[in-house]
């Protein structure tokens, strides 16, 4: 079966959740930011749903889906796709240093934080620890903002992900090539931050990532590590 990259659509968008959800069910910072004892996998349904949503206007969000081929005539191939989403990979546009936020995303920023708002009093928390949260949100513009030198700006991998039961297919490789081509293009460098070092780690370098530093994000005795690579 071939496999296409698009850009996410709300058609998608369902697909995309549940590729996120079990490719993440063991990662180390979702086992650290959230209480497995009061986590709410429907809650955490419609977070993601609002974040794919918002992705689709404001950033580069894109699904890996299989293509089925049929052979028309001798000489004539068709591919349609199955709609099964393989693999998600969410990136963030790059911000060209001192480059002011425009009209337009200071508002979608506003409308992504109403809704989650929203969420949040009808749905609680559903198991997120918010001072983990937010100990992760602090440590992360940190580092960024240490490490973030080029005035070009950098596009940032916030997930690049793969179904367990479709990965070791080159799947991950196509999400990444995506946009890094394409930063390759515009002469931008990308980066990206991963809780798993093992085995992400080699992974990230056979696509031309490297280790920059790691962050540790310590919660009285708790540790989250992360690994934090630029191409």
């Amino acid at each position: 079966m071939a496999v296409t990259i698009t850009p996410l659509t709300e058609a998608d968008i369902p697909g995309a959740i549940e590729c996120i959800q079990q490719a993440f069910a063991d990662d180390p910072y979702n086992h650290w930011v959230f209480d497995r004892t009061s986590f709410s996998a429907a809650r955490n349904s419609i977070s993601l749903g609002i974040r794919c949503k918002w992705g689709i206007r404001n950033a580069l969000f894109y699904v890996a889906k299989g293509v089925s081929t049929t052979a028309n005539s001798e000489d004539s191939v068709t591919g349609v796709s199955n709609g099964t989403v393989l693999g998600v990979a969410c990136w963030m546009p790059p911000r060209r240093a001192g480059q002011p936020e425009s009209w337009d995303e200071w508002f979608q920023g506003w409308v992504l934080w109403g809704r989650q708002v929203v969420m949040n009093l009808w749905w609680g928390r559903g198991g997120l620890n918010v001072k983990r949260y937010y100990n992760w949100k602090s440590s992360q513009a940190a580092a960024q903002a240490e490490l973030w030198d080029d005035p070009k700006g950098y596009y940032f991998c916030n997930i690049v992900t793969v179904l367990p039961s479709e990965q070791g297919k080159g799947i991950g490789k196509l999400l990444f090539k995506t946009v890094t081509d394409k930063a390759d293009r515009e002469g931008r460098k990308c980066y990206l931050e991963s809780s798993r070092d093992e085995p992400n780690t080699a992974i990230d370098e056979r696509f031309g990532f490297r280790k920059v530093k790691e962050m540790d994000c310590d919660d009285a005795g708790t540790v989250c590590k992360a690994s934090l690579s630029e191409e």
